[in-house]
């Protein structure tokens, strides 16, 4: 209760007042939300509350964990250890993360060094740790598997399972299952999993918020990065994140607004992890205006200042558009998002009305937008496209295989 009043908490979330009073008294909850409603806390505060209430007593043993969280992606993981922190803090209790791409040594020791009490880990880095012996999940008390709907579409579900088996039989543990979707995959995964579970359902209000004023501004492919650059340079723009659909695209994007003069930071899944770490709290506390990203890298990244989202890309998927843009107009502030809609990518916006249940007007850019860019600028960024254009060519050449000759 300290910690919940030392972070501002008043007021349960819809999640939270629904799915506590079950899983407070030890029952199964499935339960369906949309990320940035609040069932992080939802289920951390359930977790907690459980340890603190049921102490071990007798002997432990190094990398056994008795609560476990499973997340999809490595940032999700970061920020759900990084609120169970926070809501531990004035408690005994040891939270620790698995995730790839960083040191496992580091991890290992860790875990040698602290009980588990709290394991927030990605389903690969777990299992390698359960194969080497390092981590033991037949104490399991409560398992808690976030964005269940992510993990099918990411492909994580073969790996979920094997770890469910080395968790005690789901009749002696406790269950918590969250998913913004509830398909029929996901249902059938709670079958197997949960044991007679409470299902709560929170209905969007909309499925877009409601606090992010959208544009759509059409534009050609050659004119976005003229968008951007002036964007960037106006006085309400505070913190930016901006979107590409492909990693080769998020790293071009990243070299033309270093080459503009912009502090920029990448974020996308061939980063090396612990650059990635740094990256966001950089952002986070200011020191990078723009983040570029992935839709895999931004999804699950709660941080409540961004003033703007920018789809230099429409995305692939209409889902993933709401998740973009719900990465502003948070915490109750207000949010702008722009998408740059161009020859290549304007098709993709009927399915996005679709989801959303309502047109966008697409729009002429404004004239502020449209400036050019300052001769100094506008060489450097040349130059950083005819490097980028270079470096194509000689990965392609290098992947090109000759072809056998005839006998």
């Amino acid at each position: 209760m300290r910690a919940i009043q030392a972070l501002g908490f008043q007021y349960c979330s819809p999640i939270q007042a629904q799915s506590l009073p079950y899983s407070l008294a030890g029952h199964d909850v499935l339960g369906r939300a949309q990320t940035g409603t609040g069932k992080t806390a939802a289920f951390l505060i359930s977790v907690i509350q459980d340890l603190l209430n049921n102490p071990l007593e007798g002997e432990r043993y190094a990398g056994e964990a008795r609560a476990l969280v499973l997340a999809p992606t490595r940032e999700l993981v970061l920020q759900i250890a990084e609120d169970a922190k926070a809501l531990t803090r004035f408690t005994d209790l040891k939270v620790h993360t698995l995730v790839g791409g960083m040191d496992y040594g580091k991890q290992r020791s860790q875990l040698q060094r602290e009980w588990v009490d709290i394991l927030v880990a990605t389903p690969g880095r777990l299992i390698d740790f359960c194969d080497s012996g390092d981590a033991f999940l037949d104490q399991v008390e409560v398992l808690v598997i976030d964005e269940a709907d992510r993990m099918l579409d990411m492909g994580f579900i073969p790996q979920v399972r094997r770890i469910v088996r080395l968790t005690p039989r789901r009749e002696n543990r406790q269950t918590l299952m969250f998913s913004a979707t509830f398909s029929s995959d996901v249902l059938n995964l709670a079958d197997q999993w949960m044991f007679e579970p409470a299902r709560v359902e929170i209905e969007p209000t909309s499925v877009a918020t409601d606090t992010v004023d959208q544009h759509i501004y059409l534009a050609a492919a050659d004119e976005k990065d003229t968008m951007l650059f002036n964007l960037l340079l106006q006085s309400d723009v505070d913190s930016l994140m901006v979107f590409a659909n492909r990693r080769d695209q998020c790293r071009k994007l990243f070299g033309a607004l270093r080459s503009l003069g912009f502090k920029a930071g990448l974020l996308s899944g061939e980063i090396d992890q612990n650059k990635r770490v740094k990256t966001l709290d950089a952002f986070k506390s200011g020191q990078i205006k723009v983040l570029v990203a992935t839709d895999v890298a931004g999804r699950g990244i709660h941080i409540n200042d961004v003033s703007h989202v920018v789809n230099y890309t429409l995305p692939e998927e209409p889902e993933d558009y709401v998740h973009r843009i719900g990465r502003t107009g948070r915490a109750g502030s207000r949010g702008t998002s722009i998408s740059f809609a161009c020859e290549d990518d304007a098709f993709r916006l009927p399915a996005i009305e679709a989801l959303l249940g309502h047109p966008i007007r697409c729009e002429q850019p404004p004239e502020s937008l449209m400036k050019a860019i300052p001769p100094e600028q506008q060489k450097a960024l040349d130059a950083q496209h005819a490097e980028d254009r270079r470096a194509s060519r000689q990965h392609h050449s290098g992947n090109h295989k000759r072809r056998p000759p005839r006998r």
